[in-house]
């Protein structure tokens, strides 16, 4: 079923998965360590995505997802704010023909309302030019933030009790998971962080509950194939139960 991948093979897990999802962290400090501005390291963490996202599609991912900015980077400096969005819309005008070439399709979710006017085209035009790819489908998050994700969700389902479509009783998990942002693609397998931090910060909160988690020290303009490679390695050798024991795992009880 879309949206809920709770139904592994049986012990271990494909040495693949099929949904990686990344927090991309460390462009700032990055740039600090070679005495440059902090907007330097966010133009090479552009590079890196570039090199991901040619990594998973070679390696038969189905879906990357990518946290580009959150809901809460609007707290940052209003410059550095500023340019990120001049970079977002820079990025998306040179590398979306790229990625149509590569038959790799480009989602975004987020709250696209407090963009510009032109950011929002940008982003509506990119999404089009690649709809119709069936490789790889890439994931870009922008004014992103995964208690956002679920309140809108909850917001649907709560407009149609009261246009008398449902049922408070109708309201569950499955309800919501259907409205979430990416209710259509199968759940993360393995969520990426880099940078050295070791939490989540509010995203994909729904759809991470059961991820396999794998944090690096290394800083995002330097995450390679080869690290992406020793992510997947880590994942490979996880037993993922689902709730399960590991004799019923093993045993394919309950799958």
């Amino acid at each position: 079923m879309p949206g809920n991948n709770q139904n592994p093979d049986n012990s271990l897990t494909s040495r693949v998965p099929q949904h990686i999802a990344i927090i991309m962290d460390g462009n700032g400090r990055w740039a600090k360590q070679r005495n440059q501005p902090r907007f330097f390291g966010h133009k090479a963490g552009v590079e890196a995505v570039r090199g991901v996202v040619k990594a998973c599609a070679a390696r038969g991912i189905k879906v990357l997802t990518l946290f580009a900015f959150s809901s809460e980077n609007w707290r940052r400096p209003q410059k550095e704010v500023s340019l990120l969005m001049e970079l977002l819309y820079t990025a998306l005008t040179r590398e979306v023909s790229k990625l149509n070439d590569n038959n790799v399709r480009l989602r975004i979710i987020g709250d696209r309302s407090v963009f510009s006017e032109k950011l929002q085209n940008r982003l509506r035009k990119s999404e089009e030019q690649t709809e119709n790819n069936t490789g790889l489908i890439l994931v870009v998050a922008v004014n992103y933030g995964g208690r956002w994700d679920i309140t809108q969700a909850a917001r649907k389902a709560i407009e149609k009790v009261l246009a008398g479509e449902l049922q408070a009783s109708d309201i569950t998990p499955a309800l919501i998971g259907e409205n979430l942002s990416l209710a259509d693609l199968p759940e993360p397998d393995l969520f990426i962080r880099t940078g050295g931090e070791q939490r989540v910060s509010n995203f994909l909160l729904w759809q991470l509950a059961y991820t396999e988690l794998f944090f690096t020290q290394t800083l995002w303009p330097d995450f390679s194939a080869a690290s992406l490679d020793d992510a997947i390695e880590s994942f490979s050798q996880r037993q993922r139960r689902f709730g399960r024991t590991g004799e019923q795992v093993e045993n394919g009880e309950g799958a």
